[in-house]
């Protein structure tokens, strides 16, 4: 039996929040499309208060900001990327092209193309995200993307020295400080200066999620990222420090950002809830971390591992922290989560930040039919046919005729036919019935 000790918001509420936000966004989308820069800037001085001559970064204020960090800043921005590109040449080195005779004379293969222009979101607001740029241009740059156009919102009056840095050394092509909605409508529908791309990659705010649902299908999306969520899954063998230091250094993303503990201990839980007050005295964070705890945070108690699973599963969360005694149980039996990580020595920010894994991960329960942004989704797996023979071609064209035929497609059979005409003899197939040429 699941046991409720806190809950968040209702979710009429949630759902009353989010209308709200898609209107916001679809007047901004409008507006990009029918006035293009001049909406872009305009949105930018409301928002952001950026008014820049140009959104696009020169190649010497990109050595400027590079300059502007330390040599310890770079080497530890160099190794993150060094970890994120190994895994993701990891992920790249596994998507072979193939080609093979699966039957005589007839040969289908498939190639994993690179799109060819990409734009990359790298949120900047309220926290400078530079782990991003890794995530999603590095990511792009390794599966072959020809252009790569990164941008990410001012900080504090100015574009973030770090993120600039981690951009051009993650190999983006073009550079934008550029925030928001108006940043991802002007790389999806192109203005007069930001020629468009052919998709949307990275996470960001509500605002910039329902951006990118509401222009999927106009471009490609990585997927529907919204404000990120953990779920940590305990039993008695982990300890209420750890559990409240692994929710709240998620839920100090956002003021709408879900952070659950699930846990087959009601000890943990009620120890937990204290710890979490407790953190949230001194979390330099917490102006942020407490609205969202207060609003999204929730501690559910179950009786078995297995009702954990189940529940686990149906919330289908973005970040999962295990720490129970068997944490391999739920690798091998969870099937809906955005990423895992299995023990206590491990954690959400280590794949946030470092450790090689993508960060950009789906959210709202969509990881039930999506994973996260990986090398592949920057692919297209394109497939192609050959056929050798003139008796392979008759032969295709006997099957293809009859099946045409069923579905009433007469000009689709046709095509079959055609080739029966050309390529076969009543030798090569002596129950064909001879379709007479078109007149």
């Amino acid at each position: 039996m699941i046991k409720y000790l806190k809950r968040g918001k209702d979710v009429q509420v949630r759902a009353d929040d989010d209308a709200k936000v898609r209107a916001t966004v679809e007047g901004i989308i409008k507006d990009v499309e029918a006035r293009g820069d001049a909406a872009v800037r305009d949105y930018s001085k409301q928002f952001d208060n950026w008014d820049p001559a140009d959104f696009r970064l020169s190649a010497d204020a990109v050595e400027k900001a590079r300059k502007s960090l330390s040599a310890r800043e770079i080497e530890d921005i160099a190794f993150a990327q060094k970890q994120v590109r190994n895994f993701a040449q990891i992920q790249r080195d596994s998507m072979k092209d193939v080609e093979a005779e699966t039957y005589p004379g007839v040969v289908l293969g498939h190639r994993n193309i690179p799109m060819d222009a990409v734009g990359c979101y790298i949120p900047g607001g309220k926290y400078p995200l530079l782990a991003s740029a890794h995530m999603s241009v590095l990511t792009a740059k390794v599966a072959g993307v020809k252009r790569v156009v990164a941008t990410a919102p001012p900080y504090q009056g100015a574009p973030h020295p770090a993120i600039v840095t981690a951009m051009a050394m993650a190999g983006a092509d073009e550079i934008l400080v550029l925030g928001g909605v108006q940043a991802v409508v002007a790389m999806a529908v192109g203005t007069q200066s930001i020629a468009p791309v052919d998709m949307l990659v990275g996470p960001g705010n509500m605002y910039v999620a329902e951006a990118k649902r509401q222009l999927y299908g106009r471009v490609g999306i990585d997927l529907f990222a919204g404000p990120t969520e953990t779920l940590v899954i305990a039993d008695d063998s982990a300890d209420a420090e750890m559990c409240a230091v692994d929710l709240l250094g998620q839920a100090e993303h956002g003021p709408t950002s879900p952070a659950i503990l699930l846990t087959t201990s009601e000890q943990l839980a009620r120890d937990t809830l204290a710890e979490i007050e407790r953190q949230l005295k001194v979390l330099p964070t917490a102006a942020i971390a407490a609205v969202s705890w207060a609003d999204y945070g929730e501690v559910i108690v179950c009786d078995t591992q297995e009702e954990m699973l189940k529940k686990a599963n149906e919330l289908a969360f973005e970040h999962v922290q295990v720490l129970t005694r068997d944490p391999d149980y739920f690798l091998a039996h969870m099937t809906n989560y955005g990423a895992l990580f299995l023990g206590p020595r491990t954690n959400v920010s280590f794949g946030d930040k470092v450790i090689g894994t993508n960060h950009t991960l789906p959210t709202n329960r969509n990881a039930r039919y999506t994973g996260g942004l990986w090398v592949g989704k920057f692919l297209k797996t394109c497939t192609y046919q050959k056929v050798l023979t003139d008796e392979a071609s008759a032969l295709m064209g006997e099957y293809c005729s009859r099946l045409c035929h069923m579905e009433n497609f007469a000009g689709h059979g046709e095509q079959a036919n055609l080739r029966v005409r050309r390529y076969g003899t009543r030798a090569d197939v002596p129950w064909y019935q001879p379709v007479p040429a078109l007149s």
